[in-house]
């Protein structure tokens, strides 16, 4: 069948004459005049719809549409978007190998071929979030934490050898090489895919962008070098890797300015935190932003990576950087072929696509700007990314939110608690401090506080020494209090990809022990690097001694702390936080900071730029002012100033030609297939087509394919008004705004009492051995007992307490038929509520769903039978999951909530769509009250598109997808 744009077939040719096919763009601009003022985004988005107009799942009319695309039209047409490959990372990675098991399982169970569920395009899942701080502080931790890792996780290794074996298209990037989204700009990232198959009669290949859909919201950072690509949840990318289009609305394009250029002293961290803030205020969810102007061509590639990568937190689809020539030059510092760079900017110079568009050659919906010479550095918290504060005010603005109530996003805490200090180690009846051995798997202990360093409260002018319990005369014992730094890590994807960063932590590092300068050892230190080659330029450049020397010794390559993998705090801290209620701090150079995140038992949380982390560890509160005061006392007792310490943009300059080297990068991941280390290599999986589904609390079949047929589950609309109507529902919970997966998504540790860890004990699991939330995402009985488990999470149905507090943890007022209210945990509710059929429903306020690209959020939802979730407004991804998984999303018209109707959580609610879930149409949703009387409001069904309205059908999207491959 000839290709309904034959026409646009053209031939480019590459400095050294080879010559290739692509799909021109310029050549339909001939046609469609509007193409060359579309954002450079949205064109290579339609190349892909162009390339695969197959008649069937892209038509013609896809093309035009997006041809025609206008800066201010209304949205109502979906982008049919086959992306090139797909990127996982291991907590993600591995329910979605789960899910692939279970499809072949199914396959076979119908007599079908198994091997028709494969990855139509390349996967590569990137083992990156299973290591934990446990041990810090010293050289062997890294080793000592891999050992950990590795005896946690042998199941869930032995599960991805298996995939490995079984699906021609999976690759596995094994534990110890990186974060997963510097990997993919490093090492998997190709610029331009030349296909294996269709050449031409004269032997020329065909051509096309590098596009993907990752499983981690994070997977934006590949915005930075010019890749369209962005996070979605398991279930998405799942459908992508089968063959499916990934389908969205056709956005806004958000054009975002840069003038001018950063001043002295401010770090790329501090221009991501200030574009955050403003894009947020921008409201940009679910929008594309496109960077463009002269002072974005004068940012660097990891400048602009780091900017890209923060999208999830300023709410944006995309944060793109066009390619020109410093995409180029990283393409050559990190080890790509000539030839491969040659065709990259071959490629993209035919498509007219090369270069930083200038102010007034694109046409976007709205143009945002900003002087780069105007941002100050800043740290952001202490609960959210978006909230940026400048660091002179921080101190300020930590005592302000001390005291200030839950509306205002503080700590609700009594203002003349704020400089009160307690005794670690000091307990019920001020007992003396005990002196246990140390604890296993800490390298760090109170013991050791106490008996190797003389003097460790801090002594900042904020903080005087006021103790809860008598002290022997002379002895040295641990005080902590409100503001103190008890976590300080160089993790995470955003920061440790860019080498000015990290080189400035490391001198900065040198700055302070040269001038004498030291961190408390009660400070968990930490450094994880995205990648093995910052470890050898740290080495290089001759700054890692200095880092270790204050404590951020190499714990692992991973995530760790900003995904909440900080390992814990010492007992004895964390009975003092507990005991005394202290809101104490954690400073990371991450890209979340939510409630919860980082460790349960740490309230507040900042993002900062790498070097300041090092600082505020050296300070060790967030209530000094590290503008006016001194950061520490050095050698002779003298005061040091930030400013004493901190390294110049000269300084950093010298030093980055050990960043980039080519030669080490290709040696580096060439270790992938060749040595991917011993600890990897011992693993052994089962062999074969299908999985075993042996016995394991990690692996477990998942439940989403039970009872499944060939045929579309019918529904009977003679016993309803709508086929599709939620009726009797009992309501689950009441929430306000900014509920996030965190929330929502079993994450971090698992408490022995919650009723995950019950299991766990009941299954022969030792506390010791539970590991993480994120560890055992391939298990849905864990995961389902972990929905709505978030210790910070709270439920408004339960009426607030004495204090005027309101009581956090995942729990619920169950009602029972008969009338009786008890609470409980939501997931023993959800028990009951589905052992009499009975289904429930969430109410929310704005951005529900806010955070990580959680697939578990959607899936434990309807795990726990809760069938629609009514919110004021939806992150993108989460919005798109729950249809994905056959929970019905609703929101509230403007002005309405489930506080101005005055709901309590003890009504009835019905709620009835259309009977053809026309996307995006009015619903009704009607309360019935106690008392017998009802109200009924008009919501929106956030079913958006027509492939929306045939996931939800079928159950979900699996089912779909499962249906499309073996019905044929």
């Amino acid at each position: 069948m000839k290709h309904a744009f034959a026409f646009t077939e053209k031939t480019f040719q590459t400095a050294s004459g080879t010559e290739g096919r692509f799909f021109s763009l310029p050549a339909l601009a001939q046609r469609y005049a509007n193409v060359g003022r579309l954002p450079v985004s949205l064109r290579i988005v339609l190349e892909s719809v162009l390339r695969n107009c197959d008649g069937k799942k892209v038509l013609p009319l896809h093309v035009e549409q997006l041809a025609h695309w206008r800066p201010d039209a209304p949205r109502t047409e979906e982008v049919p978007f086959v992306v090139s490959r797909v990127v996982l990372q291991d907590f993600t990675g591995v329910p979605l190998l789960a899910d692939l098991a279970a499809m072949r399982s199914v396959a076979a169970a119908l007599g079908k071929q198994p091997k028709a569920i494969e990855p139509l395009v390349p996967v590569d899942l990137v083992v990156d979030h299973s290591i934990m701080v446990d041990y810090f502080g010293t050289k062997q931790a890294l080793d000592l934490n891999m050992k950990l890792e590795f005896q946690r996780n042998q199941e869930r290794y032995q599960f991805m050898k298996w995939g490995m074996q079984a699906f021609d298209t999976f690759g596995v990037v094994p534990p110890g090489f990186g974060i997963v989204h510097q990997v993919n700009l490093e090492y998997l990232a190709r610029g331009v895919h030349k296909a294996k198959a269709g050449k031409d009669s004269k032997g020329r290949a065909l051509y096309y962008p590098d596009t993907l859909v990752g499983t981690d919201s994070h997977t934006t950072m590949i915005n930075g070098i010019g890749v369209v690509g962005w996070g979605v949840g398991g279930i998405e990318a799942e459908a992508a890797m089968l063959g499916q289009p990934v389908y969205f609305l056709t956005p806004d394009v958000v054009g975002f300015e840069l003038t001018g250029r950063l001043r002295e002293g401010v770090m790329a961290t501090d221009l991501v935190l200030t574009v955050t803030e403003i894009l947020r205020k921008e409201k940009v969810v679910g929008q594309f932003v496109e960077f463009f102007g002269e002072g974005t061509a004068s940012l660097s590639l990891p400048d602009r990576a780091t900017i890209g990568n923060m999208a999830p937190e300023y709410g944006a689809t995309m944060g793109f950087f066009p390619v020109d020539d410093k995409t180029l030059d990283y393409f050559r510092g990190t080890g790509r072929t000539s030839s491969e760079i040659e065709a990259f900017e071959a490629y993209f110079r035919a498509q007219g696509l090369f270069g930083v568009p200038k102010a007034g050659d694109i046409d976007y919906s709205r143009v945002v700007r900003l002087d780069l010479g105007s941002v100050a550095p800043s740290l952001a918290g202490p609960k959210r990314p978006q909230d940026r504060i400048e660091i002179g005010d921080v101190a300020h603005k930590f005592s302000e939110l001390f005291s200030a109530g839950p509306a205002d996003n503080g700590f609700n805490q009594p203002h003349d608690q704020l400089t009160q200090r307690f005794r670690v180690g000091c307990g019920e009846g001020e007992q003396a401090v005990d002196a246990p051995g140390p604890k296993p798997g800490a390298s760090r202990s109170v013991v050791e506080m106490v008996s190797n360093r003389p003097a460790l409260e801090s002594s900042h002018k904020h903080a005087p020494a006021v103790s809860v319990c008598d002290v022997p005369q002379g002895e040295q014992v641990l005080r902590v209090g409100n503001g103190d730094v008890l976590i300080a890590a160089i993790t995470s994807c955003t920061n440790t990809s860019n080498p000015s960063v990290l080189l400035a932590a490391g001198l900065l590092a040198k700055k302070a022990v040269q001038a004498g300068l030291k961190v408390q050892p009660h400070i968990k230190t930490s450094l994880a690097p995205g990648s093995r080659v910052v470890t050898e330029y740290l080495t290089e450049a001759g700054l890692l001694p200095y880092l270790e020397k204050l404590g951020f010794a190499l714990v692992g390559y991973g995530c760790t702390t900003c995904i909440g993998n900080s390992g814990d705090l010492t007992p004895e801290l964390n009975e003092a936080i507990a005991r005394n209620n202290l809101v104490c701090a954690a400073v990371l150079s991450g890209n979340r900071n939510f409630e919860a995140r980082i460790h349960p038992n740490i309230k507040a949380n900042f993002l900062a730029s790498p070097p300041l982390v090092v600082a505020y560890a050296i300070a060790g509160t967030v209530l000094k002012d590290l503008m006016t005061e001194p950061v520490g006392q050095g050698k002779g007792g003298k005061d040091v100033y930030l400013g004493d310490i901190w390294p110049s943009s000269e300084e950093i300059q010298a030093l980055m030609k050990f960043a980039m080297n080519g030669k080490a990068f290709r040696a580096n991941y060439e270790k992938v297939k060749t040595e991917p280390g011993k600890l990897w290599e011992k693993i052994k999986g089962v062999a074969g087509a299908t999985y075993t589904w042996p016995t394991s609390t990690y692996i477990a079949e998942p439940p989403f394919f039970h009872n499944f047929t060939l045929a579309l589950p019918q529904t009977d609309a003679k016993t309803s008004p709508s086929t599709h109507a939620v009726q009797g529902a009992r309501i689950m919970a009441l929430f306000g705004d900014s509920i996030t997966t965190d929330h929502i998504s079993p994450a971090g540790a698992i408490k022995e009492s919650s009723p995950a860890g019950q299991w766990l004990l009941a299954h022969g699991v030792q506390k010791a051995d539970f590991n993480s939330y994120g560890s055992r995402r391939g298990n849905h009985e864990v995961m389902m007992r972990g929905t709505f488990a978030n210790v910070r999470i709270k439920n408004l149905m339960i009426p607030p307490q004495s204090d005027g507090s309101q009581e956090e943890g995942g729990l619920t007022l169950h009602r029972s038929d008969a009338g009786k209210v008890s609470k409980m945990s939501i997931y023993d509710a959800a028990m009951q509520y589905q052992a009499v059929g009975r289904a429930t429903v969430v109410l929310a306020g704005e951005e529900y769903g806010t955070g990580s690209s959680r697939d578990w959020a959607a899936k434990g939802t309807q795990l726990l039978g809760i069938k629609a979730v009514v919110a004021r407004s939806f992150e993108r991804i989460h919005r798109s999951n729950l249809v994905g998984m056959g929970v019905l999303p609703l929101q509230f018209k403007a002005g309405d909530s489930w506080q101005s109707l005055g709901l309590t959580g003890d009504e009835v609610i019905d709620i009835i769509p259309v009977p053809e879930l026309t996307p995006q149409s009015d619903a009704q949703m009607r309360i019935t009250r106690t008392d017998g009387s009802q109200h009924t409001v008009t919501v929106t069904l956030r079913i958006d598109t027509p492939i929306e309205v045939d996931y939800y059908q079928h159950g979900g999207i699996l089912p779909y997808v499962l249906r499309q491959l073996l019905v044929k």
